[in-house]
């Protein structure tokens, strides 16, 4: 199958792609499987290879079942993995879960907001739970909400404010931590499209100018590759079936040829000409 790396046509994606010395996060012949109740083997992960290097921005895009959610558990140390290694910062995420707490932090989908808190409660919430004092844990709150434009809206509660806004509180309490890792799960997917647009902006901008290594899960082509500084493409089994390296120099065109190639790999569709 042939691939679209910085819009032009390469060899497929080789076992180690994106594997780096810096690496931040690592899977390593990662295979998870899962029993059901009846005693049914469910391969959620099949042979998953991949890393992200510090600092580095990488957009996983698949279709529901691929294992997308599974990976993104393993790195948060819910569970761990059936085979193969799985490191950030080379601990084991599950085994090392308490050395990694703070570490890592999450924006969610829907916020995740308590209702009977307000927004500097909720956007200090991690804070507090990693003990910080509360006159710190305030301003550290605080600065964030300014930072995201909700200054003047400290004292609000979750249901006096809007989607977009209920997000911010969810970056503010992620930011809050000052994690070297940020995970995101389908973080913007709920919003209507300019807010989403304009939220997802304002969020890489962050990322990059804080410094932070981020892995971005979404469903959607154009977002993956809005997103991400590189693509990953997963199939079912869980597994990289190709990457693709996205540049703001692209011509509309050359991007055009790039959510294609994206598309039909993610359908398992092979290209003209591929082996």
């Amino acid at each position: 199958m042939t691939d679209l790396m910085q819009g032009r046509e390469v060899a497929p994606v080789s076992h180690d792609a994106g594997r780096s010395d810096d690496a931040a996060v690592r899977f390593e012949d990662v295979h998870k499987v899962f029993v059901t109740g009846d005693g049914t083997r469910v391969r959620a992960l099949e042979g998953l290879n991949l890393s992200v290097a510090r600092g580095e921005m990488l957009a996983i895009v698949g279709q529901t079942g691929c294992g997308k959610s599974t990976a993104f558990n393993l790195l948060l140390g819910l569970f761990g993995a059936t085979s193969g290694t799985v490191t950030v910062h080379g601990m084991d995420p599950h085994r090392d879960f308490e050395a990694l707490k703070g570490r890592i932090a999450v924006v969610f989908q829907d916020g995740r907001l308590l209702p009977w808190r307000t927004a500097e409660d909720n956007a200090a919430l991690g804070l507090e739970y990693q003990g910080v004092r509360k006159a710190e844990r305030t301003r550290i709150a605080r600065e964030w909400l300014a930072r995201l434009g909700l200054e003047g809206r400290e004292k609000a509660y979750p249901f006096e404010l809007s989607g977009g806004m209920r997000q911010r509180v969810g970056i503010a309490r992620c930011f809050a931590l000052n994690p070297d890792i940020i995970l995101c799960d389908e973080s913007f997917s709920a919003l209507d499209e300019l807010t989403a647009e304009r939220l997802r902006g304002e969020f890489l901008r962050l990322v990059k100018n804080e410094g932070k290594t981020g892995v971005f899960i979404t469903h959607s082509i154009e977002e993956a590759l809005t997103v991400g500084d590189r693509v990953a493409v997963f199939r079912a089994p869980g597994h990289v079936a190709a990457e693709f390296t996205p540049e703001a120099a692209l011509s509309e065109s050359e991007l055009s040829r790039m959510r294609k190639s994206v598309r039909d790999v993610m359908a398992g569709v092979e290209s003209p000409g591929s082996a």
